[in-house]
């Protein structure tokens, strides 16, 4: 079952089957957008699920999702530091633990990614690696990995809607609706009066007693964020995510010290430490790590052991395909001080293969299965597996 001891510093970890690795390969599920999904830095013009595949002398794989959505060629690199970085530090050794993969990976590879400067892909390469461990150590003891997680992990989970706007916010509002949704997240930093537009028509389809989130995306400075302070009440936003360029962890702290506005941030932070902080300012309410990015499993489970010391609540990032969907419910199922789930309310092809775990009433149906718990059947997707070449494996 989940551990944590001294030898491994207090860092969760996992027994696993002793085996041999026999190869780590990649595979790339893009699906082109027609209408785009703009964030205030820029537009998402595919939807892409990044796999990376473990396999073992037993005969077993086990699969992760590495977090490739930006930039647009961002696939490519993680292509290249899964087979040139990741595979030859794995393919040949034999694991009993979590902890002896998550040790060995970032012992070998945060050095050469600072020197790089991309600390971010490689944790974004290590994530799928831990998540392909934990599953495995969840599928071999017949357990879903909520259930290896917690005692007693939850059936289901609330959702929000992510996200409405830049346009077509009244078309997103009633699909929110459609969907039995009782929350929501507006995406702002398009100017002051895209912001109230869109608010505005949130609030007139969705109603008074809809619960409401914004989400600037960096995009203001600590003035304008605070500015925009009054507006948000006015509609009754209950908190913000990433209001400041830069997400600095003082900027925010003077944010909500001259707005009292609540704070949503993390997606973009890597490994549990970089939290730290973020954790110590009484405005950071939500943390958010991303399992595709933190670190993982282990570095996911390390963000909510610290916040639940600090009082924070932990609420998963989530735009990713339907691997990460499935571990990030989980994770979430798993976690006493997660109030809900993010779920984008956009059509997106990588994750309809888990879309049916949405319920009628808002909430996501935690799968009950060894693993993942559920069946992700990726064959309606074949045209959209992008063919890598031999070297890039």
């Amino acid at each position: 079952m989940l551990e944590t001891d001294q030898s491994c510093e207090t860092v969760p970890h996992v027994a696993v089957p002793d085996s041999t690795v026999t190869a780590v390969t990649c595979r790339v599920y893009r699906a082109p957008i027609n209408s785009g999904v703009a964030m205030s830095f820029g537009a998402l013009d595919h939807r892409i699920m990044f796999l990376v595949d473990v396999a073992f002398d037993d005969g077993s794989v086990s699969t992760g999702e590495s977090w490739v959505n930006y930039p647009s060629w961002g696939w490519r690199e993680r292509v290249a530091t899964v087979a040139e970085g990741v595979a030859p530090l794995l393919v040949g050794r034999r694991f009993t633990d979590t902890a002896e993969v998550r040790d060995l990976l970032l012992m070998s590879l945060t050095r050469v990614a600072r020197q790089w400067g991309a600390i971010g892909p490689i944790y974004q390469a290590i994530s799928a690696i831990d998540q392909a461990f934990w599953v495995r150590a969840a599928q071999t003891r017949g357990l879903s990995l909520s259930a290896l997680l917690s005692d007693a992990p939850l059936p289901e989970i609330p959702v929000y809607g992510s996200s409405l706007g830049p346009s077509g916010v009244t078309e997103s509002a009633e699909r929110c609706i459609d969907l039995g949704l009782h929350a929501a997240k507006v995406k702002l930093g398009f100017g002051r009066e895209t912001d109230e537009r869109n608010l505005a028509a949130a609030r007139n389809v969705l109603g008074e007693s809809f619960r409401l989130f914004g989400d600037a995306n960096q995009a203001w400075s600590v003035a304008d964020a605070v500015s925009m302070a009054p507006m948000l009440r006015d509609f009754g936003v209950e908190w913000i995510e990433e209001p400041v360029s830069g997400d600095d962890p003082a900027d925010l702290g003077r944010l909500f010290a001259d707005s009292g506005i609540p704070i949503a941030t993390g997606e973009n932070l890597y490994g549990a430490d970089a939290f730290t902080p973020y954790l110590v300012q009484p405005g950071v309410a939500i943390v958010q790590p991303d399992v595709g990015k933190v670190g993982g499993v282990t570095e996911y489970q390390r963000v909510v052991a610290a916040a639940g010391d600090s009082g924070t609540l932990v609420a998963p990032h989530l735009y990713n395909g339907a691997y990460a969907a499935a571990i990030s419910i989980h994770l979430a199922a798993a976690t006493a001080t997660t109030p809900w789930l993010e779920w984008d309310i956009r059509p997106n092809p990588v994750r309809e293969p888990v879309d049916h775990l949405l319920t009628s009433n808002g909430t996501v149906a935690v799968p009950q299965g060894p693993g993942l718990g559920v069946d992700i059947d990726l064959q309606h997707l074949s045209p959209h597996l992008v063919q890598l070449t031999e070297e890039a494996q």
